[in-house]
Order: structure tokens, then C-alpha cells, then sequence
């Protein structure tokens, strides 16, 4: 299937669910407004996608000057690449993690958090850079980042439901009224959209990023170790901000200390991941 399918498919599987979520909200009138809300929020996405995630994440770009070191690996790395340099920006958060967004290679944005900054040495953080430009450079960043966006609504939407079908709101229609029962349990369902994005994004995309930032950085071994890092501290440091369901945007899951990131992981085995680089490593 190809990634132009698959966007499709995630956009229309996320908004279904948007509309479905406002349908049970105000019945007629509320699956109209979720129409066009759904309309709205894909198209926003697009040009805003990359936006809206570095906001929720607090995310600020920095110049070659206060980040000297983090520009001349980006510089490093995107020359073997071949695309344009994306915007640099640093999260302030402590838990050791890294994702690219934006809508194409001529607008990507490699952001870090100051924990991976801590954490990894030069070599290591370079592998992690060389994989978020693998990201941009194979194109997955749009529908990663709308996909971010689209399952934050949907996770919104949910909690409104939850909170209608507890003090008696929702549809109103004359054919069906309420339905608290359908309500609570669209509600409780509605966090699990973090798996729909799992099974529409393909776990393929991570291990193809990976052969990319090990083929960009020069070494096989600096990405393994650096995942062999992260991997152990990302569970004991959680993320403050941010959603769960924009988990697969980071080379990590940051989430991974939650027990429902762990039944619905947006990325392979960690020591898969690390196997394959060894392997290319020794070839």
C-alpha cells in the first residue's frame, strides 16, 4: 500500500471517528458541526500540523548561536540527505526524546528535549538527528504530525462525552434522545485512537527511519546505543506535556511508563530496532 493510501485512509478513519463522537454529542446537529469540524481540522493540519504539535510541546527553535553543537550535526547530516535544513528547536522537558514534524522536507523541524541533550554523547545524538531527517527525508512527517492532531481531538472529544454522559447531556434527537450507555462507551473507547494510528501508520516507517539515520550518520552503532538509552530511561521519566496520541511522532515512545501506551505501542521492539542496527553495523 502506498503512503499516499494510507494517509487517506488514517484521515478518513480519524474523522469518522470526530463525527461520530459529535453525533453522539448533538445528534443531527452535533454530526454536521463534527462534519465540518473534521473539514476544518484537516485541512488546518496541513498547513498547521507542525505548528500545533511544537506548541503543545512547548517547543522553542534555536539559532546556530545558542545551540552551536545540535546546527552542526543538523548541517552534517541533512548535506548526506540532500534536502533542505529544517528548524531546529529544543523541548524543556527532562524525559530524553527527539520527533521531526512539518508538511514537507522544504518546511521539516527537528525538535529535541533537553534530556536527550544530558543524556546521549555526539555520536549518539547524531544518530538520533540522522533518524528524525531519515523521517523527513522519506516523507512521514505530514501524516505523522496530522495524525497527532486529528487523535488529540478525537481524545477532547472523548473526555467531553464521558463528562455529557455523566450529568445527562448529549443528543437530543427526536428519533433516539440521549444514549448514555452508547455514550460511555464511545467515551472510554475514545483514547484508544492512539491504536488506530498504530495499525495506519506502519511500524515499517520507524525501522526505515532507523536505516536511514544509520546510514546518515555514518555508524550503525550510534543510533543502537542511543536507543539502547533512551529505551531505559524514557519509562522513568515521563512527559509532563503533550498527548499520548502523538506518541509516534518521538524515536521513543515517551509515554512508555503508561500502562495503555504499552498495550497500544505506536513502535517496534526496541531491541528489534537495536538488533537490525547491529546487524548493519556488522555488514
Amino acid at each position: 500500500m502506498t503512503s499516499q493510501l494510507k494517509t487517506v485512509l488514517l484521515l478518513a478513519l480519524l474523522s469518522g471517528l470526530i463525527i461520530m463522537l459529535g453525533g453522539l454529542l448533538g445528534g443531527k446537529t452535533g454530526l454536521i458541526f463534527a462534519f465540518g469540524f473534521a473539514l476544518i481540522m484537516n485541512v488546518g493540519s496541513y498547513w498547521y500540523s507542525d505548528k500545533i504539535v511544537l506548541k503543545m510541546y512547548h517547543a522553542r527553535e534555536v539559532t546556530p548561536s545558542e545551540a552551536p553543537m545540535l546546527h552542526a550535526m543538523v548541517d552534517e547530516v541533512i548535506q548526506r540527505a540532500g534536502i533542505p535544513k529544517p528548524r531546529v528547536c529544543i523541548i524543556p522537558e527532562q524525559t530524553p526524546n527527539a520527533f521531526a514534524t512539518g508538511r514537507n522536507p522544504e518546511h521539516g523541524v527537528v525538535a529535541v528535549t533537553e534530556g536527550i541533550l544530558q543524556l546521549l554523547t555526539p555520536e549518539e545524538l547524531k544518530g538520533v538527528i540522522a533518524h528524525e531527517v531519515g523521517h523527513i527525508a522519506n516523507r512521514d512527517i505530514l501524516v505523522q504530525s496530522i495524525a497527532g492532531v486529528l487523535g488529540s481531538v478525537i481524545v477532547m472529544l472523548g473526555n467531553i462525552l464521558q463528562f455529557s454522559a455523566f450529568f445527562g447531556g448529549g443528543s437530543n434527537d427526536e428519533e433516539g434522545g440521549s444514549n448514555p450507555i452508547a455514550m460511555l462507551a464511545m467515551a472510554f473507547l475514545a483514547p484508544i485512537a492512539a491504536s488506530l494510528i498504530q495499525f495506519a501508520i506502519s511500524r515499517s516507517r520507524e525501522y526505515l527511519a532507523d536505516e536511514a539515520g544509520a546510514r546518515l550518520s555514518g555508524n550503525p552503532l550510534y543510533l543502537a546505543s542511543a536507543l539502547q538509552k533512551l529505551g531505559a530511561y524514557s519509562g522513568r521519566i515521563p512527559m509532563h506535556s503533550g498527548n499520548q496520541a502523538t506518541a509516534h511522532m518521538f524515536i521513543v515512545n515517551p509515554f512508555s511508563g503508561m500502562r495503555m501506551a504499552e498495550l497500544f505501542s505506536t513502535h517496534p521492539p526496541m531491541e528489534e530496532r537495536i538488533r537490525r542496527l547491529q546487524q548493519m553495523a556488522g555488514r
